[in-house]
């Protein structure tokens, strides 16, 4: 038996997906439900189910986010899209990140018959005893799980640009994008080739150099504005970055380019 999960904020949808679809003629039992995306993240990491099916548009939830830390932390579990979201942008955007199917509501029962029957025709192709031969499915799911990986380290750079001032972790940054903090290290390494404080120091040095073209500007004051409550460990990181203190960088900045005659 393959286990299941349902997340949607409609109890009523939940509630009939869970009884009215034949889950065991379908080779599947309901691990749990879930009416919003943190409680459903919470499930899946605990029930680890083979099906998800999931609505992408509920309160305090970037839907595409989730799915991509899902598709990326859980490659190997098949995911439907239960919505009433109708943008085809988005629904292909879904399908690149390695969800099966992306059905509207309101969903006919035959389109979820069909929809859960192909999850577990594909599970079944992914199965050892199954797999006479590495072919397409262990392709797609690659492609899927770097195109969800892509889409999770995109996100948690972007957070990073606009939030470098706060005192940001790790963590923090692994929350917004729904993954762990280790799987959001290993993204990062793996897409970026730096590690998280490298990668936040080179936004804040990137905004600290703009700020040092200000000569109204006390070099202590920027290093607060970027971030850095320690004098000394900004002087630190950006000698290290940028080759020359910030005073030296900034001496540079005022001095006249020569120009050839």
């Amino acid at each position: 038996m393959y286990k299941a999960v349902i997340i949607d904020d409609e109890p009523i949808i939940v509630k009939g997906l869970e009884k009215t679809i034949k889950w065991e003629d379908l080779g599947c039992v309901v691990a749990g439900t879930a009416g919003n995306g943190a409680e459903g993240l919470e499930l899946i990491r605990r029930e680890k189910p083979d099906i998800l099916i999931t609505d992408i548009c509920m309160p305090k939830m970037d839907g595409l986010a989730m799915i991509a830390a899902l598709r990326s932390e859980f490659p190997d579990m098949e995911v439907t899209i239960l919505t009433g979201y109708r943008d085809f942008d988005y629904a292909q955007q879904a399908i690149r990140l390695g969800v099966c199917r992306f059905l509207l509501k309101p969903s006919i029962m035959d389109e979820l018959n069909e929809a859960i029957r192909t999850m577990v025709e594909r599970l079944e192709s992914k199965a050892p005893a199954c797999r006479t031969e590495d072919g397409p499915r262990e392709e797609e799911t690659e492609e899927a799980e770097n195109a969800a990986g892509s889409f999770i380290v995109k996100n948690a750079l972007a957070y990073m640009e606009e939030n470098y001032a706060e005192r940001l972790k790790l963590a923090d940054v692994a929350d917004k994008v729904y993954v762990s903090q280790w799987h959001l290290s290993k993204l990062l390494n793996k897409f970026t080739g730096h590690n998280f404080s490298e990668l936040l120091n080179d936004v804040r040095m990137k905004r600290a150099k703009e700020l040092l073209g200000d000569p109204s500007l006390r070099i202590s004051d920027i290093a607060e504005e970027v971030g850095f409550l320690d004098m000394a460990h900004f002087s630190r990181v950006f000698k290290k970055l940028a080759g020359v203190s910030a005073n030296e960088y900034r001496n540079t900045m005022s001095v006249p380019q020569k120009t050839e005659p």
